[in-house]
């Protein structure tokens, strides 16, 4: 098993494709952080017009821990595309090229071919993952340097002490290999069914698209139903960047705020990953390739 997805990773590696995703996350990222470093001051500016009057600002709120939960905020929504390009090409791309039934001829089975193509863009996903941490966590910390960390949202302002956070980074890059293990795990699933890499590419984005645009509509129905799109589950990453209350309303450091809800969204996540898998192998094991 583990020769076969030593041989997927080295297909991944010659296919220049693979290489666009780092190259975009670099470059989003390298200009984000230029950005931020350029107008920064008038950024946080206005990111903090609505409590600088009201609170004292101590230390330097534009450090590395901010500039990389801003950078996080912006590349979680795009790089579902970047682990699309390459998970949904893993069984297509060989019926493309016609080497789908001289693999089917090798002594594996269908379902060890599946899985071991299935783990090699699981771990492309994660290798992806540590270059966004690497570029988005490690190099703002150099050139930002780390301090506390404030996280607005629409109702609250929360202020994270700096010897708080980075187990929370970890935690959360920790989800969010879940979350892109899950959008792989669908592009797996779709190119299954076709003889093209860009029919999977462009329809796993579509239901990513749609799936997102039902949960944001306030309509009863799709209020209802949105906890069972995995669209909805992505984004608990930033759960881990609440802390639980006291009695008297006060910020208990170490904790997280709603874990288990967090936990919940996982466990849906790690099911769509079942769910997709399992169809994926149930539906090749009968699927003619012959044809």
């Amino acid at each position: 098993m583990w020769k076969l997805i030593l041989l997927e990773l080295l297909k991944i590696s010659r296919r220049p494709r693979t290489y666009i995703a780092f190259a975009a996350i670099w470059a989003i990222v390298a200009l984000i952080q230029l950005a931020l470093y350029v107008d920064g001051p008038k950024y946080m500016e206005f990111f903090l017009k609505d409590v600088a009057d009201s609170f004292d600002i101590v230390g330097n709120p534009l450090n590395g821990y901010f500039v990389c939960f801003v950078i996080l905020q912006t590349l979680l929504v795009h790089v579902p595309l970047l682990v699309a390009i390459v998970s949904a090409d893993m069984i297509s791309g060989e019926a493309n090229l016609g080497t789908l039934r001289l693999i089917m001829s090798k002594p594996y089975s269908r379902t060890n071919i599946l899985l071991s193509k299935f783990a090699a863009s699981t771990i492309y996903t994660l290798i992806l993952l540590l270059w966004i941490a690497f570029t988005g966590l490690f190099l703002s910390v150099v050139f930002f340097g780390t301090d506390g960390m404030i996280h607005a949202k629409s109702y609250e302002i929360i202020v994270l002490n700096g010897n708080d956070i980075f187990w929370r980074y970890l935690l959360a890059f920790s989800y969010a290999a879940l979350a892109l293990t899950t959008v792989a795990s669908l592009g797996f699933f779709f190119s299954i069914f076709s003889q093209n890499s860009l029919g999977p590419i462009v329809t796993t984005m579509s239901v990513i698209i749609v799936m997102t645009i039902l949960t944001t509509l306030d309509i009863p129905l799709f209020q209802r139903i949105k906890h069972f799109f995995f669209t909805s589950h992505m984004i608990a990453w930033k759960g881990f960047f609440e802390m639980q209350t006291d009695e008297n309303g006060t910020a208990l450091p170490g904790t997280i705020r709603n874990l288990s809800a967090i936990l919940r969204s996982g466990v849906v996540l790690l099911g769509h990953i079942v769910g997709f898998v399992g169809a994926s192998i149930f539906i090749f094991r009968k699927k003619d390739i012959v044809n």
